[in-house]
């Protein structure tokens, strides 16, 4: 458990640090506007910054960005939790995820709408350039789930390998409002309250970018 912790505590460390140690590897011209379109059509902007990126689309919420993968066990349990929080914290709360094993966006959309899922999903062609990004800013190597939690001032606080039990999650979207809410109090108690279950943060199977289309069919 401590050993999780410590690598999700690590992972960003890395994040903020590769911004700072070579600007010719993550270019601010580079990553000035990326653009995803989502599998209904919502069109984002991610402009990435010192300290994590923005969406203007989800401008004041905070941001669950997830990379996952249809054929993902632990993905696809963490899909009821998002959709639950997604619900509750309509006004507080935007969740985009990318499907990086490569699954058809016909095949999709499908598996979207029977899941009934009620947050942004982004296809792995729509979302490569993110993708390649966030693997640059914060060594990504593949393993899925894969998620980063942003405040909302687009602030990276949480970079988590691995599924995090949906109570955790809350916990941390509590802690982000009351700091909103209230700028006089500790800005990074959310970062603090994960302390995932080693069993349910075991990665899924490694599916890198430049291979996700033949893990996919390997898994089926």
């Amino acid at each position: 458990m401590k050993k999780v912790f410590f690598i999700a505590i690590s992972m960003l460390m890395a994040f903020n640090l590769l911004n700072a140690a070579d600007e010719k590897a993550v270019s601010t011209e580079k990553i000035k506007s990326i653009k995803i379109t989502t599998i209904d059509g919502k069109q984002l902007e991610i402009i990435g910054t010192e300290e994590g990126f923005q969406i203007p689309q989800y401008k004041g919420k905070i941001v669950f960005a997830e990379f996952w993968g249809t054929h993902c066990p632990p993905c696809l349990m963490s899909i009821p939790h998002y959709i639950k929080l997604q619900e509750k914290y309509k006004d507080d709360l935007a969740i985009l995820a990318i499907e990086v094993q490569n699954k058809p966006k016909d095949g999709l959309k499908e598996f979207v709408k029977a899941k009934g899922i009620n947050y942004d999903i982004a296809s792995y062609k729509d979302g490569y350039d993110f993708v390649g990004y966030i693997t640059q800013r914060a060594g990504w190597s593949g393993s899925i789930p894969f998620l980063l939690i942003l405040d909302q001032a687009g602030k990276v606080q949480i970079v988590q390998p691995g599924m995090i039990p949906v109570e955790q999650l809350e916990k941390v979207i509590q802690e982000m409002i009351k700091a909103y809410k209230s700028p006089k109090s500790a800005q990074n108690n959310a970062s603090k309250t994960i302390t995932p279950n080693a069993e349910a943060t075991k990665p899924a199977k490694v599916v890198k970018p430049d291979t996700a289309k033949t893990e996919a069919n390997s898994t089926k």
